[in-house]
């Protein structure tokens, strides 16, 4: 794993000082801490920053084809590369190193942009191919690996792997796009067709941007898409044993390094079968790690136990306080951008734990969004089943009219609170869903804003995207609809940023098997009954993986992991509420009275605020580190 960085100008090539690619490098160092790499000619420059994995001698970057011809800058992992060498080999190439960068080289001599549709990987690159005076930028399917770019006053294409990259170059603009405000407080982070910094863009997960000398920047096109629109054949035993073999195929070629590798456990079914698919496949002990919690409403180390003695793994576990909210700032520093998925404390803490023994850690992230484990997924289809029972302007009338009356209450149990639920199967599938999946709804957030707020964003809305993908989704029902556009947006803008920004912040190589792209593809196609039966999500999964796994693992109520911000506001982070309608930051986009009043109201338990008030002291803290 690895940090990428360079300059290249499309127009006039310019001189490149190497020191100011090497500048945009070390601003990544924490990805890449085992070496360094910068090389520059005329209108090019490109540069890395190592975590070596594979090949810990011969893999150094930015690497060159012996005629110079082509020179890589490479963050990720090949998992095919001995594969694909194999029938490089067969046509003419040779190999001087055994990496999976060098592949790349020989792919693209070989196959050009057609390259991509060949790896089975995690990755962002940059190639420079010095006859066709172009640069290629590319990302991988699921958008594993971020990488952003921007262009420059001077007329160059800036990238990096992260933000802080592109901040390190002095012509980065610091100006805030208001539209990712809007965006991060709508959906707790900012997607990745949105950019907290006016100008920057990140290239989305499976496209690809080929720069050529003399020609204007590009969109950006799409090589890869999760397609929900077929459907296998096949019995449920067939489709389960297919499964399993794909699952199996997933997690061993993800075991392959130079390095020490281990597991995260959290004791849930998808860290459980990772770990037990890896141990089938293991001669030695499996190394794995877990996070506890001081409050056991919190807590899933029982259940981690069961399985690391299951599979008789050298097992660690780390208690930390449910109540520890020192690592804001760590965070604020690693995500760059505004974060507010609260787990990612959690996240961060057994990336540290697992740094500890070994240099690669595979997760369990994933099988959610493929298999639809979320209970949102779950509510949507129950929803969309309530939905057809009745013509919409009949529905929308009884529904309404049942949620317009029905009290909000916070405050009571979860079965109580059925307003939303009512109001939700009133309108729009899509509509309701993008609502889901969101943090702060868009009545509080028009009630935050100030008037020039609201007349900036222009009717920008961050739940649009959302309906949008799920409309224009390659999809035959609407939880297809529904996974996809989590896929679009919630996977890589979330689940992956999250995972990446706080692996890398430790120097940990962090995969996932469970985003095998074969294996997403096989799950798209699968019935909706076999991703969701009878209320129990990953049904499919949870049947293939059977013979591993006992069923209090598999069968045992979803938890997460679970940060107690509302309680944090209402005790030891009360007055970082109150000072929030202080910050000048802050009151530049929202009315200081609302931001009192929230705060105020979620104090007295007159409203449940918390989650708003986390996503507004994460952004206040990011705008203050961005924009000073």
């Amino acid at each position: 794993m690895c940090a990428i960085a360079g300059l290249f100008y499309p127009q006039t090539p310019k001189p490149i000082d190497p020191a100011r690619i090497a500048a945009m490098t070390e601003a990544q160092a924490h990805r890449g801490p085992d070496g360094a790499g910068v090389w520059t000619e005329t209108g090019i420059g490109l540069g890395h920053r190592r975590l070596a994995i594979i090949d810990l001698d011969g893999g150094a970057q930015p690497m060159a084809t012996p005629d110079g011809r082509l020179t890589v800058s490479f963050n990720g992992e090949i998992y095919n590369f001995a594969e694909l060498a194999r029938e490089l080999e067969a046509k003419g190439a040779v190999f001087t190193t055994g990496s999976d960068t060098e592949v790349l080289l020989h792919a693209w001599r070989a196959w050009g942009p057609d390259m991509l549709s060949r790896l089975n990987g995690m990755f962002a690159f940059a190639l420079y191919d010095a006859d066709a005076r172009s640069l290629f930028l590319a990302r991988d399917r699921m958008g594993v690996k971020p990488l952003l770019y921007t262009e420059l006053s001077d007329g160059a294409v800036a990238f990096a792997s992260e933000l802080k990259g592109l901040l390190a170059h002095p012509l980065m603009r610091r100006e805030a796009d208001v539209r990712a405000v809007e965006d991060f407080m709508g959906l707790g982070y900012i997607p990745d067709d949105s950019s907290i910094l006016m100008g920057a863009r990140k290239l989305p997960a499976g496209h690809f941007l080929l720069l050529r000398r003399g020609h204007p920047v590009p969109d950006p096109v799409q090589w890869w898409d999760v397609d929900f629109s077929d459907r296998a054949k096949g019995s449920a035993s067939d489709l389960q044993a297919e499964l399993a073999d794909l699952l199996r195929a997933a997690v061993r070629s993800r075991m392959v390094a130079d390095v020490p590798l281990g597991a995260f456990l959290s004791g849930g079914v998808d860290s459980s079968a990772v770990v037990a698919l890896m141990a089938e496949a293991s001669r030695t002990p499996v190394e794995t790690c877990t996070i506890g919690f001081d409050r056991a409403d919190h807590d899933e180390t029982a259940h981690a136990d069961i399985v690391a003695k299951r599979f008789a793994t050298h097992h660690r576990t780390q208690t930390v306080a449910a109540r520890d909210f020192s690592l804001v700032d760590t965070l604020v520093t690693a995500f760059d951008e505004p974060f507010a998925d609260a787990s990612a404390l959690a996240t961060y803490r057994v990336c540290a734990l697992a740094r500890e023994r070994v240099t690669v850690a595979l997760s369990g992230d994933g099988a959610d969004e493929a298999l639809a484990g979320y209970r949102r997924h779950k509510f949507q289809a129950a929803e969309e089943r309530v939905r057809g029972l009745l013509p919409e302007g009949l529905r929308r009338q009884v529904f309404g009219t049942l949620g317009n009356v029905y009290p909000k209450a916070d405050w009571a149990p979860q079965m109580f609170r059925a307003k939303t639920t009512l109001l939700s199967i009133a309108g729009d599938g899509a509509e309701a869903y993008a609502k889901s999946v969101g943090v702060t709804p868009p009545h509080l957030r028009s009630r935050l804003y100030t008037d020039a707020m609201v007349r900036r964003l222009g009717g920008h809305r961050a739940e649009d995207r959302y309906i949008a993908a799920m409309r224009d989704a390659p999809a035959r029902e609407p939880l297809d609809a529904a996974q996809y556009a989590d896929f679009k947006h919630w996977l890589p803008g979330d689940i992956l940023t999250k995972i990446d920004r706080t692996s890398m912040a430790v120097g940990l190589e962090a995969r996932e098997p469970l985003l095998d792209h074969r294996l997403i593809e096989f799950a798209a196609r699968l019935p909706v009954s076999m991703r969701l039966r009878r209320g129990e999500g990953k049904w499919l999964m949870k049947k293939a993986i059977e013979p591993w796994l006992p069923k209090e693992i598999l069968y045992r109520p979803k938890m997460g992991f679970v940060t107690p911000i509302s309680a944090w506001f209402r005790g030891e982070l009360a007055g970082e509420a109150r000072a929030l309608s202080q910050s000048p930051i802050l009151t530049a986009w929202f009315d200081r009275k609302a931001l009192e009043q929230i705060a105020s109201d979620h104090r007295a338990g007159l409203a449940d605020h918390g989650r708003t008030l986390w996503q507004l002291l994460m952004l206040e803290r990011s705008a203050v580190r961005l924009f000073g």
